[in-house]
């Protein structure tokens, strides 16, 4: 039995939330990614995000490589919070899993979730097959460093790469053997986040994504490469908080609102 206190860190708790917002990070990325968007939510969305097995307070796990089993331990980790609408965000190998998790709660709990946010990654049928994880160390390492997301001071720490290269390998190797396979489309709506500059993804194969729900379907293009979400959460989660209240931020003051919110 998943245990949902192993998989989800609760970042910012509501005493009453009208929406429940559940994070998935990137390749080697951990629930803490998404500590800074803590300050940014108004009091009635309540924050959680991911922590996948084999990294920080979960280093003694196994990683995950197989695509059902982790969306499997996010969907059944969630099912405790189902007494408020749920929604999902995932940014790159994120919004893979969060997908695949969105689909597995559908066909447990019709109606759920309540919305799926995917960053940062081409849509399921145009797979990027790979063997980035059968990399040697150094160059699997470069590429995390390539991509960006990533501290500096873990950079360039040996000690914390030999920490972190495990999950990061096992996360390319779940992320590159990925096969979507068929199934129903969603019926929650769906947004679409991505850089401009994004190496991995662009606006065309974004829009892809829109054959994959039959509910409402946005996307928002921001200014940045793989991780223009970097320096620019506020931006973000204003888009967010957007579809999340049904446009009701639409052609206001965003700001100005959120501080009415609270």
């Amino acid at each position: 039995m998943t245990d949902a206190a192993a998989w989800l860190r609760r970042l910012r708790p509501a005493p009453d939330p009208r929406v429940r917002l559940v994070c998935l990070p990137h390749a080697g990325g951990t629930a803490a990614f998404y500590r800074t968007w803590r300050d940014l939510m108004p009091p009635d969305v309540e924050l959680h995000a991911v922590q996948y097995p084999g990294r920080l307070d979960r280093l003694a796990e196994a990683c995950i490589d197989d695509m059902d089993a982790m969306a499997d331990g996010v969907a059944t980790a969630v099912e405790g919070l189902l007494d408020r609408p749920v929604a999902l965000f995932g940014h790159s190998l994120g919004a893979v899993i969060a997908f695949e998790a969105a689909r597995q709660m559908q066909s447990r709990w019709p109606g759920t979730p309540a919305r799926l946010f995917v960053s940062g990654r081409p849509a399921p049928d145009r797979p990027r097959p790979g063997v980035m994880h059968l990399a040697p160390d150094a160059v699997l390492w470069e590429q995390m460093s390539h991509l960006g997301g990533t501290r500096p001071e873990i950079l360039t720490s040996a000690a914390l790469r030999d920490v972190f290269l495990p999950a990061l390998r096992s996360d390319y190797r779940l992320v590159e053997r990925y096969q979507p396979r068929p199934g129903p489309p969603l019926t929650c709506p769906l947004t679409v986040l991505v850089g401009d500059r994004d190496g991995e993804v662009d606006a065309d194969d974004a829009r892809l994504w829109k054959a994959f729900t039959l509910g409402e379907f946005s996307i928002r293009v921001f200014p940045g490469d793989h991780f223009y979400l970097i320096g620019r959460e506020s931006e973000v989660v204003d888009e967010v908080l957007r579809r999340l209240r049904g446009g009701a931020l639409a052609d206001r003051a965003v700001r100005g609102e959120r501080q009415a919110w609270r």
